[in-house]
């Protein structure tokens, strides 16, 4: 058995485009049918990998050290 996970991106919402040009799929709570292992049909599941609603997020500034993986400290949480 192989535990693993993946994370699915989509294109960028306004918000994110000033940043990237692609961001992770985010789901909300109600949209459990992703879990639903038994599901045959993929156009249901497809209409999920759509940019989040930017108005329901927030961006801020932080230390370009998240930029690196050997760099795992409280302090990255800290916004500039």
């Amino acid at each position: 058995m192989i535990h693993s996970c993946t994370v699915l991106t989509t294109e960028a919402n306004s918000l994110v485009s000033d940043i990237h040009d692609r961001m992770p799929v985010i789901l909300r709570r109600e949209e459990k049918i992703w879990l639903n292992t038994k599901l045959q049909e993929k156009e249901s599941l497809k209409r999920l990998l759509v940019p989040y609603d930017a108005s329901l997020m927030e961006a801020y500034a932080v230390s370009s050290e998240v930029n690196s993986p050997k760099n795992n400290h409280g302090g990255l949480l800290n916004s500039l």
